[in-house]
């Protein structure tokens, strides 16, 4: 299993730099981060310099969307940087969420997001493709290799990330919804003539290593109102029960509304219709013991990656503590296992 590290580039960029270096001299293998520009700060420019000065570690959007940013120019920089850094970079996509909805925006559709996976992977892999009608490529490119991973939660985004996603992102650490929506992306790929087993699987949620539930909990509150969003959409079109487990949507019927600007935050007022419940079922949080636990469970599920949101106060300890006990005995768990 591969580890992650999911950041806010909030000001200053230095800060978010220096979690990225910790996060590798811990045995992370990602960095990710948010990517809404008026909401944070512009990732693109701040991975430049998380990849100067670190070895290894891949950085990637946690995720962009086909709405705010040209697809060709999001081709671009994944080209620029792997051919500065050497192929170390990865791009989650989506729909969109908080990019689009804080300027009145509304997420892509579905073919709009198909088509924008297919000619950014295609530009940032110094391959051809179609484009509004003619055929483009770099010129300059040579030997870029980028992975894109499809973020979903409804069923169609879901068929969608089987279908033509290298990974599937699902934000949220809840182990019966994350069972459902690993069938229904590897069905998806089998039905579309892909190997299902060649899917990655990335779980992404809070994770919060201490002892102080109620703490930790208001601490990581805000990941359920951040779920939320995308739930209440699922809801809109499917209705409260049918196609999407139970667990996902019954807990968003005190949703009453929610501030962009506070969006991703530890305290958000906007999250305190979320109960403990459901902090505990989508979160990692407890001693190594209890992450190290719950991340066999995931394993067992197929997770090979298992990104953790760092928006909270206990960042550098959280890191440390996976660093010297919960990868290692993952590693090892793993290793055993093979």
């Amino acid at each position: 299993m591969e580890f992650g590290a999911v950041l806010q580039t909030n000001p200053p960029a230095s800060r978010t730099i220096q979690l990225a270096k910790l996060a590798e001299a811990h045995g992370f293998t990602h960095v990710w981060t948010f990517d809404s520009h008026l909401l944070w700060q512009e990732p693109y420019v701040i991975y430049s310099q998380i990849l100067s000065q670190t070895q290894r570690i891949k950085v990637g959007p946690f995720v962009t969307n086909p709405a705010t940013r040209d697809w060709t120019v999001t081709a671009s920089v994944f080209a620029t940087l792997n051919e500065m850094f050497g192929n170390r970079t990865v791009c989650g996509i989506g729909r969109g969420d908080s990019a689009v909805r804080v300027t009145n925006g509304k997420p892509t559709t579905i073919a709009e997001l198909r088509e924008s996976v297919h000619v950014i992977r295609e530009l940032a892999n110094s391959r051809p493709v179609e484009y509004h009608g003619s055929t483009i490529q770099f010129p300059w490119s040579r030997g870029s290799e980028l992975e894109v991973w499809v973020a979903a939660y409804g069923p169609m985004a879901l068929k969608l990330a089987g279908e033509v996603g290298d990974g599937f992102i699902l934000q949220l650490a809840d182990l019966d919804i994350a069972a459902w929506m690993i069938k229904h992306v590897r069905d998806a790929a089998e039905a579309a003539g892909r190997d299902p087993m060649s899917v990655k699987f990335c779980v992404a949620a809070p994770f919060y290593i201490g002892d102080d539930w109620e703490h930790m909990r208001d601490q990581c509150r805000w990941f359920g109102g951040m779920v939320g969003n995308h739930v209440a959409d699922i809801v809109a079109k499917y209705g409260m029960h049918g196609t999407v487990p139970d667990a996902l949507t019954d807990y968003i019927r005190g949703r009453e509304g929610y501030d962009y600007n506070e969006h991703g935050r530890a305290g958000n007022v906007h999250t305190q219709f979320v109960p403990d419940e459901i902090v505990d079922r989508f979160c990692l949080l407890g001693t190594s013991d209890d992450h190290i636990a719950k991340l066999k469970q995931l394993a067992e599920l197929g997770v090979d990656q298992f990104a953790g949101y760092l928006q909270h106060d206990n960042k550098e300890e959280t890191l440390r503590v996976y660093g010297e006990t919960v990868i290692p005995a993952m590693t090892e768990h793993i290793s055993a296992k093979a």
